[in-house]
């Protein structure tokens, strides 16, 4: 009786320390899905969000947080995640505790948290003057050298320059005007939280100039068909579109990040269009 006693206090205590260490290990493991190199990873930068999931951010303060919630949950969408945004929410404590939140919270917000409109101005019903867009995200692209496509490209009902108005997404001020080989003229725009919005193939700008604060609806410019040359004004190289891409600063490097996802959350966020 004597040696069962002491086998059961054996027993109890391998099983109070597992109660105390799994938890832990589970934590431990959960939080180490946190990196300082995880907003410069493929998965990060791919911004995946389910339809079911960007219909719940819709309307939401605080989107990047929510989301970035949901990523580190759900293994990017690779594992069965929260079934809400707010079985998300409530399980921000144990995430906040871990090692590099701060910066990749800080990372989602910059791409989420200052979305306000879709950056092309919408006309009446009755025009027929529509765009589309699809997931372009590392699409091959051969001009300048193989490469992979960092950003989206909005494609008009009408390939015809000057007609459709480019509008800034954000709040923010002008950073860069003017000239690239690849991107014809175009406008970048660094945005509250630090993210910059690069807006590229324009026909014409608006009346702005670098250093210049915009408010998100204020009109940049109309699309166009610029780029693709060295010679400045170059054009015909390719339809009329607008290009979009978004990049950040994480550790001092620079990166992309899809912004397909960010144009489905603004995509009925449309002002109405600006005359040329």
């Amino acid at each position: 009786m004597k040696q069962l006693r002491h086998y059961l206090a054996i027993l109890f205590l391998l099983v109070f320390s597992a109660g105390l260490w799994i938890p832990r290990l589970e934590y431990h493991s959960e939080s180490s899905r946190l990196s300082d190199d995880l907003v410069l990873s493929e998965k990060f930068r791919s911004q995946p969000v389910p339809e079911e999931i960007l219909d719940q951010i819709k309307g939401k303060q605080n989107p990047g947080e929510l989301l970035g919630i949901y990523w580190l949950e759900s293994g990017f969408g690779q594992e069965k995640g929260p079934l809400s945004l707010k079985e998300a929410a409530d399980r921000r404590k144990r995430w906040e505790r871990a090692y590099g939140w701060s910066e990749y919270l800080l990372a989602c917000q910059a791409v989420w948290d200052d979305l306000v409109y879709f950056p092309v101005a919408e006309f009446p019903d009755s025009s027929g003057l529509r765009v589309s867009f699809e997931n372009s995200w590392m699409f091959e692209r051969s001009y300048g050298g193989e490469r992979a496509h960092e950003g989206t490209d909005i494609m008009p009902s009408v390939n015809e320059n000057g007609v459709f108005p480019v509008v800034s997404m954000t709040d923010g001020v002008i950073e860069n005007k003017g000239w690239l080989e690849l991107g014809g003229w175009r406008l970048g725009i660094r945005a509250p939280h630090g993210a910059y919005f690069y807006y590229a193939h324009l026909d014409s700008y608006a009346e702005i100039e670098v250093g210049d604060q915009v408010k998100a609806g204020d009109l940049l410019g109309f699309m166009g068909d610029t780029g693709y040359g060295t010679t400045e004004g170059t054009r015909g190289k390719f339809p009329v579109h607008l290009h979009l891409g978004i990049y950040l600063i994480h550790n001092g490097k620079e990166v992309s990040v899809n912004p397909y996802a960010p144009l489905r959350y603004v995509e009925e966020k449309k002002i109405q269009g600006f005359m040329q």
